[in-house]
């Protein structure tokens, strides 16, 4: 078998800008060509999505239902449309991505009102949530109806088991529903070591954005419904969003290859470890400051302004805050020990120079 593809990049360049860079794991690749060939029916009523909903259950419990879609803006937007009403609001951390890095589509799309709230660290907390938990009969204002949370946070910074439960506990208590983006939810449960579900629907999540593709995926992601009672019509929702994929079993079958046994987990510890790595190079070079904890795969720095730029001619990595100096180096499921200690050493002469 031949094809007129050409490669138009490096394959052995790596960089710090984000985990979406890199490419799909191995074992991903394989299980799409298992996938193919022959004839299997569309829109999920495959026989690769049904079996998802047992390897999915297996993680977060009997009652869990997936729902596979293309990216993580579709999964955030379908799980908080089938959470609210047409005056529904969705209170969330200033830094969240719905509210950041999703083009506003959470309220263009899905019809509803972010009430964010800043904070130190990327994480609410009750007395946090509380800023905006209030007016629900108030015609004037959009009803606050659900708390979203990130885990791990926009900032790197991963939520421990019992912070979750106090959210649930004090948002259910007010009659208010708890959405996870879970983005990088591997890289949380890595870095805390314990299931996924231990911080999900143990700990009273609603809804859950399950991300795939910063974790070796080609692409997609997946709803997950943890409490069927907190939604509504959860496959029409879906299809109106435009995320029901067709030929929906190349996305279930990704998720199966990566959640059937172990490969979630190794790809997430060893992109924490090297982020660990690089933080530990980092904290024993001067000029540059570490910013939030690393707890995750992402380290957030501070250096002068023109190291940095010049720095970024020989790795690719975005500011997150290009007025302070405010950097962000992210590591991948394949980012290995030499691009580490090759970065640092390119840190250390950019800063002597």
């Amino acid at each position: 078998m031949r094809t007129d593809a050409h490669r138009h990049h490096d394959p052995a360049v790596r960089g710090f800008a984000s985990d979406n860079y890199a490419g799909v794991h191995p074992e991903i690749l394989e299980a799409i060509a298992l996938a193919n060939g022959g004839h299997q029916v569309s829109y999920g009523d495959d026989e690769y999505t049904e079996y998802l909903q047992k390897i999915f259950r297996s993680h977060f419990g009997p009652y869990a239902q997936a729902y596979p879609v293309f990216n993580g803006t579709g999964a955030n937007v379908t799980a908080l449309q089938a959470l609210t009403d047409r005056w529904g609001a969705v209170i969330c951390a200033e830094s969240a991505h719905i509210n950041v890095d999703e083009g506003g589509a959470p309220e263009r799309m899905a019809g509803l009102k972010l009430l964010t709230v800043p904070t130190p660290d990327g994480k609410l907390t009750p007395e946090l949530i509380d800023r905006q938990a209030w007016g629900w009969e108030d015609e004037h204002r959009a009803m606050p109806q659900v708390v979203s949370i990130t885990q791990n946070t926009e900032l790197g910074t991963v939520y421990t088991v019992d912070e979750i439960k106090a959210i649930t506990e004090h948002a259910h208590a007010k009659g208010m529903k708890v959405h996870l983006d879970g983005a990088r939810i591997a890289n949380a449960a890595a870095s805390l070591d314990v299931p996924m579900r231990a911080f999900t629907n143990t700990a009273g999540i609603d809804v859950l954005s399950y991300g795939g593709t910063k974790n070796g995926m080609m692409f997609g992601e997946a709803v997950v419904v943890l409490n069927p009672d907190a939604v509504r019509q959860m496959k029409h929702i879906r299809k109106m969003s435009m995320q029901l994929a067709s030929k929906m079993r190349f996305v279930s079958v990704q998720l199966e290859a990566l959640l059937a046994k172990d490969l979630w987990l190794r790809n997430a510890r060893h992109a924490n470890a090297m982020a660990q790595r690089l933080a530990a190079g980092v904290r024993e070079t001067d000029g540059v400051e570490i910013l939030y904890p690393v707890q995750a795969n992402a380290v957030f720095a501070r250096l002068p302004h023109e190291v940095t730029r010049r720095l970024q001619e020989r790795y690719r990595f975005y500011f997150w805050d290009e007025a302070a100096g405010d950097v962000r180096w992210m590591c991948s499921y394949d980012t290995q020990e030499e691009d580490v200690d090759g970065f640092l050493q390119a840190l250390k002469e950019e800063l002597a120079r």
